[in-house]
């Protein structure tokens, strides 16, 4: 076991104060040193912290849902936790390792991803209509040039593949192996 002491300024419309505490983690794998935990690693878990914190969530339930993800490698970024994969797989295979996490191929909304991944797009129910994960329609797009085109074969995943360019999506076939990225929302 150790303690991580936080703290961070939690507002609302009536009082702004600063909020602290004390966190027990076990289970943190050990290195040569007394406990491998990185500053990227206490930065996520104060940011989460603070997160509940700011949006009245009470108890260490909350809290140690957050950090059980966290402590396997995920990070969060504007209320939802993000795992990036350190192999590559198939779109099928990515989402479904996903929804084995209890989460799902990421769902882009801005242009915050700069990697060549699969992203939770997909045209497999009809052609040329393209859905996220969740069913829903894209809101805002971020296709390259001429993309989607199913142009070598039938290409119905989406990726961000031009991650250089403004706009990165690319339409791919399904059964190419690429990274992902889970999402899973807070």
């Amino acid at each position: 076991h150790f303690k991580l002491n936080f703290s961070c300024v939690v507002s609302s419309a009536s009082r702004t104060s600063d909020t602290g505490g004390t966190m027990r983690f076990s289970s943190w794998s050990r290195n040569t040193g007394p406990v491998s935990v990185t500053l990227n690693s206490i930065i996520i878990i104060n940011i989460t912290v603070c997160y509940f914190l700011e949006h009245n969530f009470e108890g260490s339930v909350l809290l140690s849902f957050a950090a059980r993800y966290i402590q396997r490698g995920w990070i969060y970024f504007k209320h939802s936790l993000y795992y990036v994969s350190s192999t590559e797989n198939t779109w099928k295979d990515s989402r479904e390792d996903c929804l084995q996490r209890g989460a799902d191929l990421v769902i882009i909304n801005t242009k915050s991803f700069k990697n060549r991944t699969w992203i939770g797009l997909t045209d497999t129910e009809k052609e040329q209509t393209w859905k996220w994960v969740d069913g829903t329609t894209p809101t805002i797009s971020f296709w390259d040039t001429g993309e989607p085109n199913s142009l070598v074969v039938d290409e119905d995943c989406g990726e961000i593949y031009f991650y250089e360019r403004e706009n990165s999506w690319n339409d791919a076939p399904c059964d190419t192996k690429k990274v992902w990225i889970c999402e899973k929302n807070l």
